[in-house]
């Protein structure tokens, strides 16, 4: 099992939608996470010092094939349907890596 971490900009007139949609994700939508070997998915919003609100994401990964699996994710219909709502309310950080919509972070700790 892998752990990630991520990062996005929230965009705060977007802020309540975005509540919305996480109260109640589709179905469909859950089950391709699964079905991809995610597991523990966690989102954490929080305000910072500049401002600005952001999302930080976290889940473990227990498949042996991250690439297909986020393939297999991205080629989805109702996913791809899912993050043309989500999408919009989300503001990438600008430093991200080329091919990144969340900013990846290093794990740095983790307690057992």
């Amino acid at each position: 099992m892998k752990r990630y971490g991520s990062v996005i900009g929230v965009r705060s007139e977007k802020l309540e939608e975005y509540r919305r949609l996480h109260a109640a994700v589709w179905p469909e939508v859950l089950r391709m996470i699964a079905q991809c070997h995610i597991r523990n998915y966690s989102i954490y919003l929080r305000r910072l010092d500049d401002g600005q609100y952001y999302l930080f994401g976290y889940f473990e990964y227990t498949g042996s094939d991250f690439a297909a699996d986020m393939a297999q994710m991205a080629a989805d219909p109702a996913t791809q349907r899912w993050w043309t709502f989500c999408e919009p309310c989300q503001k990438p950080l600008e430093g991200r890596a080329p091919g990144e919509w969340w900013a990846s972070m290093d794990e740095v700790f983790h307690q057992d």
